[in-house]
C-alpha cells in the first residue's frame, strides 16, 4: 500500500484527445500538457510520493484574472462547474503518475475555485470497505 500526501503547485492540466499528428505537429495544447506532466512528475519525486490504487484528490483551478475581486472571494473553494471536465483531469493524473492506470480501483475527487492552481491527492487504504 502506497500512504502519503502530495500537494502539486500549479495549474492542473485536463489530458488532451491526442492523434497521430500530435508526433511532429505540436499543438499548444499538447504542448502545455506535456510540460505539466513532467512538472507534477518532478514535485511528486521531489516530495517522495508515490501514486496508489486508491486515492482521493481535488483539484484547484486558479480564478481568471478579469475576475473582481469581490467575486473571487465568494467563489474560492466553491465547486468548479465548467470545464475542463473532472474526468479527463483524473485521467491526466493518472496518465502523469502512473506506469499502469488499470491497478486503479478507488478514485474520489473534487474540482473547486482556487486563487492559484493547484492539486491535492492523498493515497488511502487498500482495504477499502463499503
Amino acid at each position: 500500500m502506497e500512504t502519503g500526501r502530495f500537494e502539486f503547485i500549479g495549474d492542473p492540466v485536463a489530458k488532451p484527445r491526442m492523434t497521430q499528428a500530435d508526433k511532429w505537429k505540436k499543438r499548444p495544447v499538447v504542448e502545455k500538457y506535456w510540460k505539466f506532466k513532467d512538472k507534477i512528475k518532478a514535485q511528486a519525486k521531489a516530495q517522495g510520493f508515490k501514486l496508489g490504487q486508491a486515492y482521493k484528490v481535488i483539484f484547484y483551478l486558479p480564478m481568471p484574472k478579469s475576475m473582481s475581486m469581490k467575486r473571487k472571494n465568494v467563489i474560492n473553494g466553491k465547486p468548479h462547474k465548467i470545464r475542463p471536465d473532472l474526468d479527463n483531469l483524473i485521467k491526466s493524473l493518472n496518465d502523469c503518475m502512473l506506469e499502469e492506470d488499470g491497478a486503479v480501483f478507488y478514485v474520489t475527487a473534487q474540482k473547486k475555485w482556487g486563487v492559484g492552481g493547484k492539486i491535492i491527492v492523498e493515497n488511502l487504504p487498500e482495504n477499502l470497505d463499503f
